[in-house]
């Protein structure tokens, strides 16, 4: 009668934890890994080494990425454009992937990080 108890003693507990385990476990789809990864926002900061006017691209160190018109371009905390990135400058912003592959600039911040005033 013990064993028959612990039996389902075990059982049951097996039973409860087996759920929990494979919903922890379960991967997105490839087509939905995909999105969520176009989709992310991802930080970079470096300095910057190209600016191109013509095809509207920045490379900061050696990554390359898209200016749109949606991009959000500051400088000294004031709002800039892509004439007034500085080869050579600290340049910082958020990226994400676009079709094909391109890294699309979402925000860009060329020069260092503009200084917050201090309140009394």
């Amino acid at each position: 009668m013990k064993k028959i108890l612990s039996l389902c003693l075990i059982a049951a507990c097996a039973a409860i934890a087996a759920p929990r385990v494979g919903a922890a476990d379960k991967k997105p789809a490839p087509a939905e890994a995909g999105k969520a990864a176009k989709g992310k926002s991802l930080p970079f900061t470096g300095i910057l080494t190209a600016v191109d006017k013509q095809a509207k691209t920045i490379t900061v160190g050696e990554r390359v990425f898209q200016v749109t018109s949606e991009t959000k371009i500051t400088k000294a905390g004031k709002p800039a454009t892509l004439e007034d990135g500085v080869v050579g400058e600290e340049a910082a912003g958020s990226c994400k992937t676009a079709d094909g592959g391109k890294m699309e600039a979402g925000s860009v911040r060329f020069g260092a990080k503009a200084a917050k005033p201090k309140t009394p």
